[in-house]
């Protein structure tokens, strides 16, 4: 009789403290936010396109005077790594010691398209374009497709980030790419 009491006493103290303890709801994750909800029309898509197309020509074409005017004093490029990046007076200059060893220049743009992003830190109104960029050094014909996504406020670009392949024109020049040394063992 007294393992009985003992066992009700139990089960009594167990069942109180059950009682009083705060229900725990399982959490739901939030639902993932939709394209639409990140993502919109770019309203000056036409103009920020146009931006973007005359930019690169110019640039392309040897003529940073009017390139410069496309971008603002705040201007960043990032790319083609992610530690790359130049102001506009770093870029501007690295174009022109581009011109004297880069020779038939030339930019076929394959595709662009602009959007806005509507919150975040990337928020604004972005274009991005597909191209191949070919010209002649050392006497070899060289091809690089790229691809730029260029951040465009009031009519300039304001920051960009470019891709291509570094490494396939460096090798293309001539250059070897040479693994570390292994350590004796």
């Amino acid at each position: 009789m007294q393992k009985n009491f003992i066992l009700t006493l139990l089960l009594a103290a167990v069942a109180v403290l059950a009682a009083h303890r705060p229900a725990q709801a399982q959490t739901k994750p939030a639902p993932a936010a939709r394209y639409t909800d990140l993502v919109g029309e770019n309203p000056t898509a036409e103009a920020d396109i146009q931006t973007v197309a005359n930019y690169l020509n110019f640039l392309i074409a040897g003529d940073t005077d009017k390139a410069r005017l496309l971008v603002t004093d705040a201007y960043r490029s990032y790319g083609p790594a992610a530690t790359d990046s130049a102001s506009r007076d770093q870029m501007m200059t690295e174009w022109q010691r581009r011109y004297k060893t880069q020779l038939n220049r030339k930019l076929r743009l394959e595709g662009q398209t602009a959007f806005r992003v509507k919150s975040g830190r990337l928020v604004g109104n972005w274009v991005a374009t597909w191209g191949v960029y070919t010209f002649t050094q050392g006497g070899k014909t060289l091809r690089a497709p790229f691809q730029l996504t260029a951040h465009v406020t009031k009519g300039k670009i304001d920051l960009d980030r470019f891709y291509f392949d570094n490494l396939s024109l460096t090798q293309a020049l001539g250059y070897k790419l040479t693994p570390p040394a292994t350590a004796a063992k």
